[in-house]
C-alpha cells in the first residue's frame, strides 16, 4: 500500500543550504516542486471554444477546477464542472479531484463523486468548507496517473479496463490527460465489453485552452 507523501515533508527535502548551493536535489525535492507546478496548471477556467471552431466533431465545452481545502495536507483538493458552452449552468459532469504524491514518486489525480451534485452547481470554494472527503464517494479505479513529468507538461492515464462505467452501454472508461501551463488535452472514451467504443471523442483528445 502506498501512503501520500505530506507537503511539510516535501518541501523540507527540497530545501538546499546557500552554502551547498551546487549540490543535487533530492529526489523528492524534485517531485514537489513538479507537484506544485502542475497543481497551478490545473487550477481555472478552460475552454475548447478554438478547437469546437475548428473541427465540428468537437463542442464548445467549459471546463472548470477550482481548489478547495486549501488547508489539508494530504494533497491538492479541486472542485471541477465540465458543461456545454450553450449550457454552463447545467454541468454534465461534476467531480472532486485529489491530486498527491504517492509513495512510489508518481503523481496520482483521484477521482470522487459528490452527493447530491446539483447542489454544488457553479459552487464557490467557501462552499465546501462543511465538507470533507468522508462525504465523498471515490471512484475506485479511475484515478489518473501521472509518470511522464517534466518542466513543461505532465501526462497521465488510468489503468487499462479498471474504471468501471455504465454509460451509453460502456462496460469500462478510460481517460488520458495532458496538463501545461496554459493548456488541458482531456480524453475520456467508454468502451464495451467488446473493447468497442461507445462514447467519447473519436479522433482525439478534447483540447481546452486556459482563459483564467
Amino acid at each position: 500500500m502506498t501512503r501520500s507523501i505530506t507537503m511539510g515533508a516535501l518541501f523540507a527535502a527540497a530545501v538546499v543550504s546557500v552554502g551547498c548551493a551546487n549540490q543535487k536535489k533530492t529526489e523528492a525535492g524534485v517531485i514537489a516542486e513538479k507537484f506544485v507546478r502542475g497543481t497551478t496548471w490545473l487550477e481555472g477556467m478552460f475552454t475548447s471554444a478554438e478547437q469546437a471552431q475548428n473541427d465540428e466533431r468537437y463542442y464548445e465545452v467549459v471546463l472548470n477546477h477550482s481548489r478547495i481545502w486549501l488547508n489539508r495536507g494530504d494533497g491538492a483538493w479541486f472542485y471541477v464542472e465540465q458543461a456545454l458552452a450553450t449550457n454552463p449552468d447545467s454541468p454534465y459532469r461534476q467531480r472532486i479531484y485529489r491530486v498527491w504524491i504517492r509513495g512510489d514518486r508518481a503523481i496520482e489525480s483521484a477521482v470522487y463523486e459528490l452527493p447530491n451534485p446539483d447542489d454544488y452547481v457553479g459552487a464557490e470554494p467557501s462552499r465546501f468548507e462543511g465538507m470533507s472527503p468522508d462525504d465523498l464517494t471515490i471512484r475506485e479505479g479511475c484515478e489518473v496517473v501521472f509518470t511522464e513529468i517534466t518542466d513543461e507538461y505532465m501526462v497521465g492515464e488510468t489503468a487499462d479496463q479498471s474504471c468501471a462505467s455504465t454509460l451509453r452501454g460502456a462496460t469500462y472508461a478510460t481517460s488520458k490527460v495532458r496538463l501545461s501551463k496554459d493548456e488541458i488535452q482531456s480524453w475520456d472514451q467508454g468502451w464495451d465489453a467488446e473493447g468497442v467504443q461507445v462514447w467519447g471523442a473519436e479522433a482525439g483528445p478534447y483540447v481546452f485552452k486556459r482563459v483564467e
